[in-house]
């Protein structure tokens, strides 16, 4: 699951367009405690397929508007020539069978100077829709499907769909805070990683409710150590990915609670055994400390954004986070 980077070029469609990465994702269901009496409806999904379509048609949009052929390229001739204008950009442009960094930027690619010096705060979210090329995007959508689905039929379409969305936002808000140059960032890896976050805070706020709560503990963990660890790679946007984990992380304990089991069974339990409290009190905690946590973070990031500020003034190691430099590749872009 990954966010492509990309590097502009102010002249022509130059530039090469980032990499891409899969992500390792868990059955969100399969630790889940299925007695009768916890057997709730699943919410038949239809917001993650309609994320889906939408994200295939916006780089259907974004290869018409490209039009390899019509442009002469510095890289070589374009690849698949027989799809005519869907055709993709030379492999040393972009290795990923896809547009150029320009076409993208034009889409709405998360790019520092645009949305600060130019006021075009609109991209923070179009980038979640923009892909780099069909690897970038197979890759993700697949992601998408095998951890939204199954979280759909457990919360709903209001809720995923909210987080989602919300974690695609911070991911961009963070991305741009650190990525400077001639940078440019697309992709719904940052969303993506919302939805692992979001599925370890429910771990944690609904705990009582797992079977094997260290071996989903355990696998949780290790996903996203695992990818976070492949964003220290050249052309990836570790930022987003970051923003993307912490706000779905943030997210999962406002609005993935599941009620307590006494209230659950409070009809079927001696009245000694009830309970009055639908949900536990650690849940209401960190409901309202994750929501405050939320709320400040988008307003902070919000504010350092509009005004410029350049985030690795503040953190003079935090680009290691996002690129780790060897003798076989460099992080200058």
């Amino acid at each position: 699951m990954e966010r492509g980077g990309g590097v502009r070029n102010g002249k022509g469609r130059g530039g090469r367009v980032g990499g891409q990465n899969e992500v390792v994702a868990a059955e969100p269901s399969q630790f889940y405690y299925h007695s009768d009496s916890m057997v709730k409806r699943e919410w038949t999904p239809w917001i993650v397929p309609l994320f889906v379509a939408a994200n295939v048609a916006f780089f259907v949009v974004a290869m018409y508007m490209n039009n390899c052929p019509a442009h002469s390229n510095l890289y070589g001739s374009c690849v698949a020539r027989f799809l005519h204008r869907f055709s993709f950009q030379p492999l040393h442009e972009n290795p990923l069978f896809g547009p150029s960094s320009s076409t993208l930027e034009k889409l709405g690619a998360l790019v520092w100077d645009k949305i600060v010096q130019q006021h075009q705060g609109w991209r923070l979210i179009t980038c979640i829709w923009l892909h780099a090329g069909v690897i970038h995007l197979l890759a993700n959508m697949f992601s998408l499907v095998f951890i939204g689905i199954r979280l759909e039929q457990q919360f709903g379409f209001a809720r995923i769909g909210i987080i989602y969305l919300l974690s695609g936002f911070g991911g961009s808000i963070l991305s741009t805070l650190f990525i400077r140059t001639n940078n440019i960032s697309v992709g719904a890896s940052g969303a993506l990683f919302g939805l692992l976050g979001a599925m370890l805070s429910e771990l944690i706020t609904n705990w009582s409710i797992y079977t094997n709560k260290a071996a989903a503990l355990f696998t949780l963990l290790a996903i996203t150590v695992i990818n976070l660890a492949i964003g220290i790679l050249p052309h990836v946007d570790n930022f987003a990915h970051i923003g993307g984990f912490l706000s779905g992380f943030l997210l999962g304990f406002v609005m993935l609670l599941r009620p307590q089991f006494g209230w659950i069974e409070r009809h079927n339990l001696p009245a000694a055994s009830q309970v009055k409290s639908k949900h536990k009190v650690y849940q209401y905690v960190l409901c309202v400390v994750s929501l405050l946590l939320l709320i400040a973070g988008f307003t902070v990031g919000l504010v350092m954004l509009f005004r410029g500020v350049n985030a690795n003034d503040h953190c003079k190691w935090c680009h290691y986070i996002n690129c780790v430099p060897t003798s076989r590749w460099s992080c200058g872009n």
